[in-house]
């Protein structure tokens, strides 16, 4: 495992769309390796791949004692919604109030290619929110309500 660089937000691939993942290899559990090492130093509960440089539809998520892998997710359903402050590893020093769904429906793979559907709460279904925005190039700046 490695450390990666965690790109800030004037850093172009932040504002790409990420692309599908197709392998599920080796090369892809190192960067999830190194996603899970990244995020872990860091501090942060969330880390999209394109944070660190790679665009490609992957988020990591570290919530009350448990490490999370999605990989091409999709959010099939929302309820309710919620307001809370959030930051960003690629924004340090900076936070908004954001509007997210209360639970979220979550559809992905994990990293040995199956398929899987989960059922996020509050602060998960935020922060996978928050990582799916970053696969389309969104910060929580651009939807901060202030």
């Amino acid at each position: 495992m490695a450390l990666r660089n965690i790109l800030l937000q004037s850093e172009p691939a932040l504002r790409k769309i990420s692309k599908k993942v197709k392998e599920f290899d080796a090369k892809l559990w190192s960067l999830l390796d190194d996603m899970h090492e990244t995020l872990k130093y860091s501090g942060g509960v969330g880390l999209a791949a394109n944070q660190v440089g790679i665009l490609r539809n992957i988020f990591v998520l570290h919530n009350n004692g448990k490490q999370q892998e999605f990989i091409n997710p999709q959010i099939i359903k929302t309820e309710g919604e919620s307001i809370a402050v959030e930051g960003c590893l690629s924004c340090p020093e900076e936070s908004g109030k954001v509007k997210r769904p209360q639970s979220i429906e979550l559809q992905a793979w994990d990293r040995n290619g199956r398929e899987f559907t989960v059922t996020l709460h509050d602060l998960d279904a935020r922060i996978a929110c928050h990582e799916t925005d970053h696969l389309v190039g969104r910060l929580f700046k651009d939807i901060a309500i202030e």
